[in-house]
């Protein structure tokens, strides 16, 4: 007899916003290999506009967990949170799924996983905090030293899915297209000639100097022609704004100024993006522009920028990756030199039929590089 396709199928993937962009092509292929299924997807508050309005989803279920905790002080405070709760538990029971897949394979994950009501519940091989006890099978082998997308894509492949050829893309606006577009026009910059360098991360140990940021904007505006920006969240300004009083050529400062989307759109316009291994790294891949990534403590063959054209600048040192948030030296980022990345930038630039980045002028970038540490040390 042959077994019956699911009709309902729910997606456990909470956060983070790297974690939820790799998870897009594996909604691809859920929806390729069972297209009449109804599918819907549970994630935190900061990640659901990732996945909000994307035409492969029914329904996108919001977990406001980091909100909960944090309110959860004080009797009347607690008894909001706790009908809030019960409501959103509400939601997730509403529907009994066919099958309900956990790639998160957290404790966070399969507490919602045990709560759902599903027939089937699985997940990949790797899962902590005890998270195999929520699926209803064992866990469907997968290459944990893969990259993410291809494990998620593994688990697609398990349930008959095609595990090749997804795009993986973030569903964007007309009007996150047309507030771009006037953003980019209304700072006078040009589209082909635009470049974005985003700095920050959460974890103390992926951050680089700002001082080597200064140096490296000033080198792919002035050498390669570059317009550059830096691009960050609200509570990244100021860190943003010293990178760019320490440059001689002034990027223009974007922190706080666009949405997840919006930024997939401003990406889209860009000849490449540097960044550290951080959300908008994988925002960037996925808006399918060339990445030049720094990585330190993280292992870029299992969460680095995933597809084609991209660069990993690395230090290959024994104590790497380690995967720790915080380390006392931090050479492994340390270590990278301005001029290894302008170099990986060139590259790019090249490979994607850019000329210009042929020419590059490292006497210039050489003596600019003099200057600025001379002016740091002065300082």
């Amino acid at each position: 007899m042959k077994k019956k396709e699911p009709e309902n199928i729910l997606i456990v993937k909470l956060s983070a916003i790297g974690d939820v962009i790799h998870t897009l092509p594996f909604l691809e292929a859920i929806r390729d290999r069972f297209p009449g299924a109804r599918i819907d997807w549970v994630l935190e508050e900061e990640c659901s506009p990732i996945v909000k309005g994307h035409p492969a989803l029914d329904r996108v279920l919001v977990s406001r967990r980091k909100d909960w905790q944090a309110r959860f002080i004080g009797v009347r405070r607690a008894a909001r949170v706790g009908r809030e709760v019960k409501s959103f538990i509400a939601e997730l029971r509403a529907r009994r799924y066919d099958l309900v897949v956990d790639l998160q394979g957290l404790f966070k994950s399969a507490v919602l996983t045990a709560l759902a009501r599903g027939q089937r519940k699985i997940g990949p091989s790797g899962g902590r905090e005890c998270s195999r006890l929520a699926l209803g099978e064992p866990a469907v082998p997968v290459d944990t030293e893969g990259h993410a997308v291809e494990r998620y894509l593994q688990v697609a492949g398990a349930l008959g899915a095609r595990t090749t050829g997804w795009k993986g893309g973030i569903p964007v606006a007309p009007e996150d297209e047309a507030m771009v577009d006037g953003m980019i026009r209304g700072l006078n910059l040009k589209p082909g000639r635009l470049a974005a360098i985003n700095p920050m991360a959460r974890w103390d140990s992926k951050l680089w100097d700002e001082d080597k940021f200064a140096v490296l904007a000033d080198g792919m505006s002035r050498d390669l022609g570059l317009d550059v920006v830096l691009t960050g969240g609200a509570s990244d300004r100021r860190c943003l704004e010293r990178i760019r009083s320490m440059s001689s050529t002034k990027p223009v400062n974007l922190a706080g100024e666009t949405t997840i989307k919006q930024l997939s759109c401003l990406y889209r316009r860009c000849a490449l993006v540097v960044s550290t291994d951080t959300g908008p790294m994988h925002v960037a891949a996925a808006s399918g522009r060339p990445v030049v990534a720094l990585f330190g403590p993280t292992a870029p063959w299992r969460t680095g920028p995933y597809g084609p054209n991209h660069r990993v600048v690395r230090k290959d040192m024994e104590c790497s990756p380690c995967f720790r948030k915080h380390c006392p030296h931090v050479r492994c980022m340390k270590s990278i030199t301005p001029e290894e990345v302008l170099e990986a930038v060139e590259e790019v630039l090249a490979e994607n039929g850019d000329g210009h980045a042929q020419k590059n002028n490292k006497k210039n970038y050489h003596e600019g590089h003099e200057e600025k540490q001379k002016s740091t040390k002065k300082r």
